[in-house]
């Protein structure tokens, strides 16, 4: 095979193999946490030597960054595209929340560090984005449940912010025990906690 050749299969698997390690270094974080993760440690789990690892991040920063960003670009896509279809409060909620699943679904790991980590990582600059995200995700809520109440579909004495809260802790922390690939997919955990938790809200007929 000559060197050529060689080199374009390899720059063809660099993707892939950039994506297997993202993976790794995810849930390597999410079970140690960030700061208690060592480059080596992410090197062993991927079976390869530190020293390669560099080869492909220049440091676990590096790494976190994008499996971050990454999950909150996807995560945003499919919000952007719920908010902007013009639905009802009702079945925006149950729109965002059936994304969510879904991306618990695709980003499990990623989810469960954004949760633990996002707090303290915002004071760094390279996280900066992490708090624009989250007043974006609470205005998008906020927003949504504020036109259900002034629209008659959720009861006129909900609080608002707890209501918020409250939906926004149930569906994300299901992270820490859901599995890709189990008994249910992600829409129908959804549809099972939207049966539970708009029975409580929404006006009665």
């Amino acid at each position: 095979m000559s060197a050529t050749k060689k080199k374009s299969q390899a720059n063809a698997a660099a993707p892939e193999r950039r994506r297997e390690l993202l993976e790794t270094a995810a849930e390597v974080f999410a079970a140690q946490g960030y700061n208690a993760t060592t480059v080596r440690q992410i090197a062993d789990a991927a079976g390869m030597l530190a020293g390669s690892l560099y080869y492909h991040f220049d440091s676990k920063e590096s790494m976190l960054d994008e499996i971050l960003s990454s999950f909150l670009t996807e995560l945003w896509e499919g919000y952007d595209t719920v908010l902007a279809a013009g639905l009802g409060p009702r079945e925006t909620i149950e729109a965002l929340v059936t994304e969510s699943f879904r991306e618990i679904d695709r980003h499990r790991a990623a989810v469960a560090i954004y949760q633990k980590e996002s707090r303290h990582l915002t004071d760094l600059p390279r996280f900066h984005y992490l708090a624009d995200s989250q007043r974006r995700f609470e205005k998008a809520w906020l927003g949504t449940l504020e036109r259900g109440v002034a629209g008659g579909v959720f009861r006129a004495d909900l609080d608002i912010r707890l209501a918020y809260r409250f939906v926004r802790d149930t569906v994300w922390v299901a992270a820490s025990w859901y599995r890709p690939g189990g008994r249910h997919r992600p829409e129908e955990i959804a549809r099972q906690y939207l049966s539970m938790v708009l029975d409580g809200i929404a006006v009665r007929p």
